[in-house]
Order: C-alpha cells, then structure tokens, then sequence
C-alpha cells in the first residue's frame, strides 16, 4: 500500500478511497490520457497528454523546448490525474445523480529520462500500450527523434485512487417518484479503422 499524506488523505466519502498500487496501476493502465498540473511562473496549467505506466512509474513525453519540459527541469511539483467513467448515475432526484468511476491521483517531481536506450524502450511500451503488436511494424524512432523529445518519469509513490460503483442512493421519500433510475454504462471501445487515404502501406 502507498502511505497515506497530508495530499492524498480522503476528506469526502474516504469509503471510495483506495492507496493500492494495484488499483492505481490498473487505471493508469486503461486510461488512455491524464491531466498534468503544476506552477509555471506563479500561474496554475493544466496540460491534457497521453500517458503509460513502466513499473512504478508513469511516463509522458513532450517537445524539448514545451512548458512541461521546462517546467519539471526546474523542480515543480505536479499533480497527475487520470480518470475513468463506468456510468451515469441516474437518480430520482436531480440531487443525487452522480457517475461511477475510477480515478487516480498521483503527486510529485518528474525526472527526466535522458538514456537513449531507455528513451527507446519508453516508446516501445507506449505504442504497444496503444496497439499492442504495432511497434514491430512501424520504423522505429531517429537518434534525432529521441534527442528532440523530453521524456519525463513520475514514481507512484505519492497517490490514491478513488471508486464509484454501484446504482444511485435515492431518499426514501423520493423512491414513489415517477421517473427511471439506475445506471447507463459508459464503455471507450475502438472503432473501424480508417484508413489514411494514400494507399501506400499493409492494407
């Protein structure tokens, strides 16, 4: 289990609350992207960005000269969020509508991964976290590629993640009301692929 600090104890329905690493790794690994916040320059941003998990640690990646890059050079604290949503909660009053979901919040310094050997088996891990089996057929990145991309590492160290389930939790006085509840799953599910239109390449 993470421990438990002053930034991640749960303060609203801590009965949702979990620091298992194993939970935590499990969303990190079905999220398909996350929120990296911290301070630049005395101003919160929030950069949306795609992400994947090596062991302990979760990956992204920008150009050398981005915010983020520049930023977690100098020593800022982030704040990496990723979520997940199962269902909308549909309840008889328009109170207790909710959703279910998984999150996750991880807190702490980036470092950036500089090895080009490791660079490389960064990539690998995210393009088969995308489609597994792809990297073997696409060409693999430029000498020059890695050395204009900034790869940054945050341990999972410092972090919970946070659970809804189940259906909505109506008022008594509210369950003879004359309306539908329970819960719509929502699922993320890849579609047809589409092809590029150059004809060039497999089919």
């Amino acid at each position: 289990m993470l421990a438990s600090t002053e930034r991640t104890t749960f303060r609203q329905r801590p009965q949702r609350g979990s620091y298992d690493p194993r939970l935590i790794a499990a969303i990190l690994d079905e999220a398909l992207s996350c929120t990296v916040s911290f301070v630049d320059e005395g101003r919160p941003v929030s950069i949306p960005t795609t992400h994947w998990r090596m062991g302990d640690r979760v990956l992204f990646h920008g150009g050398q000269g981005s915010r983020l890059g520049k930023a977690m050079a100098a020593g800022a604290e982030l704040c990496v969020t990723a979520t997940l949503v199962d269902g909308l909660v549909l309840a008889r009053s328009a109170f207790h509508h909710s959703m279910n979901y998984r999150s996750v919040v991880l807190f702490g310094q980036a470092e950036e991964i500089t090895d080009p050997a490791e660079k490389e088996a960064a990539f690998v891990a995210l393009i088969e976290k995308l489609i597994p089996g792809r990297y073997s057929q696409v060409r693999p990145p430029t000498q020059k590629e890695l050395a204009a991309t900034r790869l940054l590492a945050l341990a999972i160290a410092e972090g919970s993640a946070k659970v809804r389930s189940g259906p909505p939790v109506d008022d008594e006085e509210d369950m003879s009301w004359p309306v539908w509840a329970g819960v719509v799953p929502v699922t993320v599910v890849k579609g047809e692929p589409i092809a590029d239109g150059t004809g060039s390449g497999a089919s």
